[in-house]
């Protein structure tokens, strides 16, 4: 396969480069372009996705994603904008956010899961709520009902306390127990049930939790100091809101937002009109008394 080179420009000529931002390949196609004079414009994937099903309606391909992107300086030229890419300070802030954001995200999916399998080895789930470290150290070593029930009430007294730093003891490992008693009881007739495996894979699960969550504990503290490169006066903190697991964000609709979040959407009545009142929903069926 040949590799294709781009034709010379004449001097002067100056490019209009439009991108989806589908993944983090846009950004070395950027600052390629941008680096020797081009305007790079970087459209929405909802804007993109919605001429390229007016210009085909059956097909889809390369050719035809390119064909798009390039009609949409003439499509609506209004509607782009030039990308500014962020300076180091801004970079390394939007780094840091998707890292925390991403391992959060992992972090509840790993959660969801050893419930999911606690949930099939003990029925009578004792993770009713939030899962504590107290709760880790007992999945960790006794997700098997057998083998939490052998462990005796003293050990698992004493494992639960000690996890916990003396928050919870005696009364929380009843519950365990009881879950376990439960099961056990459940299982009896059943000698397929796969206990030993099952709490095997709640264990890796429980060590990879504890993993990402030491990651994420590290990459939140990297988050915050970027963010006070990038924001020495933290004039961000004091006007945006800001959540557990990113960085205060205002959008500029003339820079490119280092956390990758959209502009928020906001719907601006028509000239001359005023704003229609929003009316109730109209139930669709009477509730019975």
């Amino acid at each position: 396969m040949r590799r294709r080179r781009w034709p010379a420009p004449h001097p002067g000529t100056r490019w209009e480069v439009v991108i989806e931002p589908t993944g983090p390949a846009w950004l070395p196609v950027a600052v390629l372009f941008t680096g020797r004079g081009h305007v790079v414009h970087r459209v929405s994937s909802a804007k993109a996705s919605d001429l390229r099903r007016f210009l085909s309606r059956h097909a889809k391909s390369n050719g035809i994603d390119a064909d798009t992107l390039a009609r949409l300086p003439l499509v609506v030229p209004a509607g782009l904008q030039a990308l500014e890419l962020p300076g180091p300070e801004a970079a390394a802030l939007g780094r840091r956010v998707r890292a925390a954001d991403r391992l959060t995200r992992v972090a509840a999916e790993h959660k969801v899961r050893i419930k999911d399998l606690v949930r099939q080895l003990m029925p009578v789930t004792p993770l009713t709520g939030d899962l504590g470290q107290a709760d880790l150290a007992v999945l960790e070593r006794y997700a098997d009902p057998r083998a939490l029930l052998k462990a005796g009430p003293a050990r698992l007294t004493a494992l639960i306390s000690k996890a916990s730093h003396g928050h919870q003891g005696a009364e929380r490992a009843a519950v365990w127990r009881a879950s376990a008693t439960a099961a056990v009881q459940l299982y009896a007739a059943y000698p397929g049930m796969p206990f030993t495996d099952l709490a095997d894979e709640v264990a890796t699960e429980v060590r990879l939790l504890r993993t990402t969550q030491t990651e994420l504990g590290r990459h939140g503290a990297q988050r915050e100091q970027a963010y006070r490169w990038a924001d020495p006066g933290q004039l961000a903190r004091s006007l945006c809101p800001a959540s557990p697991r990113s960085a205060p964000r205002c959008w500029s609709p003339r820079s490119a937002d280092p956390t990758g979040s959209p502009p928020p959407r906001t719907s601006a009545p028509t000239p001359g009109r005023p704003r229609e009142p929003r009316r109730p929903a109209t139930p669709t069926a009477t509730a019975n008394p």
